[in-house]
């Protein structure tokens, strides 16, 4: 039976020394039909492990209808790695975080009237405790103490940063060693010592996250962790992007640098991200630290491994650094070739909104209440006899709001800028089309609610009797030329084989695209992102559609697919 465990200095594989250089990659972020290639090129920069979250929001987005198959089927992703001889780091949270929409906890559960976040209440408890058995039922035969690949199991993730109970995460622990996990369990917390003490329990392994100063770092992990391995479990060897801002890079020298420093000291180290892989459809998250920011589709990260899955000059950085420190495979993965370049003539230009549905309600609905999980609801509500221009109040704005007069776009509302206010015409009815454009994925603000927020007023005076509408994006439809200018377009084009593409979306607004039915995720006319991924596992050999639903205005007819990747503006 081989075994890992902690030792007084090392981490011990079958009781001797081992270094764990472990990469991430989340399956929930990867085609399935890609998870086999972008493992493979992870071990070509010489990883012994792949450490993975697991996302409970894609697992039981609705409660009770739990699914661990296709783009969820954690124990085949599990077993490709184990194919490939590579050792397996799973942590399931149950909150991830990970620039992943609500921190990968599912709206039902943070939208349960009075229900505590992430510490020990009753409600929280019985349904993390039924997530993590299930979550358990795959790992824990996968454990290496019993033939499989899994070295380390995380409990919670960076706890320190959000709460202290001790309570909590005891239970987090009992519900895992019930459940079978007899491998080692960690924590990880910036290297901040509140953070360390908050964070962890005395029978677990505290681990840091960090991407620069490594000496620094280890010391004061140290301090925090006397005996055995230090560990990074997050590298950051790039970041994360969001609407509005620049795209984010790390220098690779800089980067390779601190993992050699980290290697040099005989720490282990997890790289976030080894290959980021995307926010398809709309799981990507968002940020609010006074201003909300909404991640963009790509998670490309500045990976070793790009977003398509080949590597990248950082890649071959930390290729020669891990190569001073454990074995590295012969063959190198090839750069990426140029994608095919062509353009796609669209029609069926028109209004594709739904008309307005549903029972009326003294105040706007939200998503929450709705149960609805799409990024759309359309609200409408009869206006009081008025003369001239007059102002209308939303107590706020979650996230984008279009607002119409009769059919008349007359303004939006961007929760980004802090705008909750607009003048109208005279007019009979009030039409506002909301998106949802991320769930906060990080502190106080997990699980906030979705929509027109509070009361809307017009000259001071409530507006009463709405209807609210959701959108199911999987049945919109073109109907015609429509006034309101959004597009619901369509076109086709063939393909020889089936083949990664780089859609390229600068010559549109702001709404979603779809390739064969596959939701490649968000598109916006603002910096940083220019093209969507378009995976090739998505596309077939012959005839393929394309779908695009603008949201803002009517948009130049033809969608144009480009040799590669456009992320954005770097930082000067």
């Amino acid at each position: 039976m081989t075994t890992f465990s902690i030792g007084e200095t090392d981490f011990l594989l079958d009781g001797k020394p081992h270094q764990v250089i472990s990469g991430t990659l989340h399956y929930f972020r990867i085609h399935p039909e890609h998870w086999a290639d972008r493992i493979r090129t992870a071990k070509a920069m010489g990883l012994n492990t792949i450490e993975t979250y697991v996302a409970w929001n894609a697992h039981e987005p609705v409660r009770g209808e739990w699914d661990a198959t296709g783009w969820n089927d954690l124990g085949r992703f599990l077993d490709l790695i184990a194919e490939e001889g590579l050792h397996a780091i799973v942590r399931p949270g149950p909150y991830i975080c990970a620039e992943w929409h609500n921190g990968g906890l599912p709206v039902w559960l943070t939208s349960t009237p009075g229900i505590g976040i992430r510490r020990s209440e009753p409600q929280f408890m019985e349904a993390v405790s039924e997530y993590l058995r299930r979550v358990y039922e795959i790992v824990a035969p996968r454990q290496i103490d019993r033939g499989g690949n899994v070295v380390l199991v995380q409990i919670e993730n960076e706890y320190g940063a959000y709460g202290s109970d001790k309570d909590y995460l005891s239970e987090l622990v009992r519900v895992t060693k019930d459940a079978g996990i007899t491998v080692p369990l960690t924590t990880v917390d910036q290297p901040m010592p509140w953070m360390l003490e908050a964070g962890s329990l005395p029978e677990l392994h505290l681990t840091g996250s960090f991407g620069s100063r490594s000496e620094d770092r280890l010391a004061t992990l140290r301090e925090h962790q006397s005996t055995g391995p230090l560990m990074c479990s997050e590298f950051w060897d790039g970041w994360f992007d969001w609407w509005g801002s620049i795209h984010h890079t790390t220098d690779p020298a800089a980067s390779a640098h601190d993992l050699d420093v980290l290697l040099a000291a005989g720490a282990s180290v997890n790289i976030y991200m080894v290959h980021g892989g995307t926010n398809f459809g709309t799981t990507n998250g968002a940020n609010d630290k006074g201003r909300y920011d909404p991640i963009v589709t790509s998670y490309d990260y500045d990976a070793p491994i790009d977003e398509s899955g080949h590597p990248t000059a950082k890649f071959h950085a930390f290729r020669e650094v891990i190569a001073k420190y454990a074995p590295v495979p012969d063959l190198v993965p090839e750069p990426r070739p140029d994608a095919p370049v062509f353009e796609v003539a669209l029609s069926g230009e028109g209004e594709w909104m739904p008309a307005a549905t549903g029972p009326v309600s003294p105040a706007p609905a939200t998503f929450e209440q709705l149960a609805h999980l799409g990024p759309l609801v359309r609200y409408d509500v009869d206006l009081p006899a008025f003369s001239g221009p007059a102002a209308v109040v939303f107590d706020e704005v979650r996230d984008l709001a279009w607002v119409h007069v009769d059919g008349t776009p007359v303004g939006r509302l961007s929760r980004a800028l802090h705008e909750r206010a607009l003048t109208i015409p005279a007019g009979s009815r009030l039409t506002v089309l909301v998106e949802d454009q991320g769930r906060v994925n990080y502190a106080d603000r997990l699980g906030e609610a979705k929509g027109l927020i509070g009361a809307v007023t017009l000259n001071g005076e409530p507006l009463t009797g709405w209807t609210a509408s959701p959108i199911d994006l999987d049945t919109v439809e073109g109907a015609g030329t429509g006034s309101i200018g959004r597009a619901f377009l369509r076109g086709s084009f063939d393909l020889d084989a089936p083949a990664d593409l780089f859609l390229d979306t600068t010559g549109w607004g702001k709404g979603f695209a779809f390739v064969n039915g596959f939701f490649l995720g968000r598109y916006w006319n603002t910096v940083p992102q220019n093209t969507l991924y378009v995976p090739g596992p998505a596309t077939r050999a012959g005839a393929n559609e394309i779908v695009v639903l603008e949201l803002e205005h009517a948009v130049e007819p033809v969608a144009r697919f480009v040799a590669e990747p456009s992320l954005g503006q770097l930082e000067e």
